[in-house]
């Protein structure tokens, strides 16, 4: 396991060492995912779906929600409830 010592500067950047994002490759414009736990940070790549695979993802919950008898109504309401849970 690669191990490094990191600078926050007064923005609260850090830079990736280059022989860590050249082993794992991470290039401009990835992103990573950032959990916080006690005292640790862990930093993860996270792969986003490509077009396709998006669109297969979509059309099946459309149908589970048709199948349900969900209406947008119904979906909008959820996510409405979820972010302001968040915000609590």
């Amino acid at each position: 396991m690669a191990v490094d010592i990191l600078t926050v500067s007064s923005k609260g950047q850090i830079v990736l060492p280059a022989p860590i994002r050249k082993a794992l490759s991470i290039t401009t414009g990835d992103k990573l995912a950032v959990y916080a736990s006690d005292n640790a940070i862990l930093l993860k790549p996270v792969e986003m779906p490509a077009k396709s695979e998006f669109q297969a993802w979509m059309e099946e919950m459309q149908a589970y929600a048709a199948e349900a008898g969900l209406t947008e109504g119904d979906i909008n309401q959820a996510i409405s409830e979820v972010r302001s849970e968040k915000r609590a």
